[in-house]
């Protein structure tokens, strides 16, 4: 078996973890659901979600990962020998391929648009036309193009690096930048006259509003955001030495994006009131909203406005990127392991075969518009495809794996290091209890409904 490199410490791993669970959902989705379901209230059931629920599903994956030290595909192989768990290994390597494939568009996105924040095309005379900027610029062919082919080669370049000169020195930095970035673009915004709407439509509870959607929609949130079901966190704990406590680290992984979640609530949202514009969801806020906004902030100094707008999207950029590499990285450390591929020719194999499927997503915004699959277009489909099915599913059978296939005494064993640890050898049962009935149940209603909707 070839020799494995691990996390240096727990700061590694957390910052690691953490920067798979950070992207660019926690910036344009998390603010505007929190509004739209109650506010403070929300907040308080998707922290509730993340810890009773998400959490246990993390700590499934973390304990399959450092259990073996292997892939996804090999860690299944090996726990479970001539069983059809190895398919879950395979799904697992397949999925955040095909992930990849179309976040990569939306992060050529965030690359283009830190460019234009660069050349200060986000000027007062241009603001009543920068909301038109992204639809002319995403349903062209060669400018995002060129910008998907930047950002899946910023990923490759980092993966080829290795865990610890590539994954880990490059988490290491950019969590700790993206939140000092996120806080200072949040102070600005808190400053912006009218910002004290946008800090009511977040922090504001109201109960009516916590109808059983919005417990979905809060469950979706942090299930999503944490990157569960596709092995991500499954690989990265597989880097994790034995002595690291991975009750603590999953824990600091879920606070940290939450935390990361909150702040880019309070940078985005009182900046979008501020401006007098209702908030939307999806890619119309981060590219057409938001430019706007820091178009018009140029009436009080073009200085201002740009540097508020470069700082803005390159927060974006990194949190695509610190995602980004964790996807790549469990197809990478497949051909490594199992077919004794060199990590060079690994990571240009990936790099490959996302590189063209993430031609059809980008074409799919202009040229391939029409073709549509399942009444989808390619970029849609393959979003569909993941976030409602092979993730949740994934998720849920990880959960059951650990919960009722693995030995007790194993699961107990990884979560407790041996029972050197005190503390989780006694909060054991409660954790024990959530991965075998409460994840498998909860995910299995969602994956259900998911199919009948």
């Amino acid at each position: 078996m070839t020799n494995r490199e691990h996390f240096g410490s727990r700061a590694a791993v957390i910052m690691a973890m953490a920067g798979s669970a950070i992207g660019l959902g926690n910036i344009w989705r998390f603010p505007f659901i929190v509004g739209e379901y109650g506010g403070a209230a929300f907040i308080l059931i998707y922290i509730l979600c993340s810890f009773l629920l998400s959490l246990p599903i993390l700590l499934s994956e973390s304990i399959i990962g450092r259990r073996t030290h292997q892939n996804t595909f090999g860690a299944m192989n090996t726990l479970a020998p001539g069983t059809k768990w190895k398919w879950l290994g395979l799904l697992t390597m397949v999925s955040p391929i095909i992930i990849l494939s179309y976040y990569s568009v939306v992060g050529g996105w965030s690359f283009a648009y830190l460019c234009k924040a660069v050349s200060l095309q986000f000027r007062p005379e241009n603001a009543e036309t920068v909301t038109g900027m992204f639809g002319t610029f995403s349903s062209s062919t060669w400018g995002p193009l060129a910008c998907l082919t930047v950002f899946l080669g910023l990923t490759a370049l980092i993966i080829f690096s290795g865990v610890k000169k590539g994954i880990e020195k490059f988490s290491k930095i950019s969590i700790p930048v993206l939140f000092v970035l996120i806080v200072a673009i949040a102070v600005y915004s808190l400053t912006l006259p009218g910002s004290s709407e946008g800090v009511r439509y977040l922090v504001k509870p109201d109960f009516s509003k916590l109808t059983a959607d919005a417990f979905s929609a809060a469950l979706g949130q942090s299930f999503f955001s944490l990157s569960l079901g596709v092995g991500t966190m499954l690989i990265y704990s597989s880097y994790v030495n034995k002595h690291e406590n991975l009750v603590a680290s999953g824990a600091g992984t879920a606070f940290f994006d939450m935390l990361f979640a909150i702040l880019a609530g309070f940078a985005v949202m009182p900046a979008v009131f501020a401006a007098g514009i209702a908030p939307t969801s999806g890619p119309g806020l981060v590219f057409e909203t938001l430019p706007f906004i820091f178009a018009k902030m140029g009436s009080g100094g073009i200085f201002i406005s740009s540097a508020i707008s470069i700082i803005f999207f390159f927060t974006i950029l990194v949190a695509a990127l610190s995602s980004s590499i964790s996807m790549m990285e469990v197809g990478v450390a497949y051909l490594v392991e199992e077919k004794g591929v060199t990590r060079g020719k690994a990571t240009l194999g990936i790099f490959a075969i996302t590189f063209c499927l993430g031609i059809l997503c980008s074409l799919s915004f202009g040229v391939l518009s029409d073709f549509k699959l399942l009444g989808n277009t390619i970029f849609n489909f393959c979003d569909k495809l993941c976030s409602n099915f092979l993730m949740t599913l994934g998720a849920l059978l990880f959960s059951i794996f650990v919960g009722w296939k693995m030995d007790k005494a194993a699961v107990r064993e990884e979560l407790t290091n041996g029972g050197s640890i005190r503390f989780n050898s006694k909060i054991f049962p409660v954790v024990y209890f959530l991965i075998k009935y409460v994840a498998p149940v909860t995910i299995g209603v969602i994956f259900i409904s998911g199919l009948l909707a």
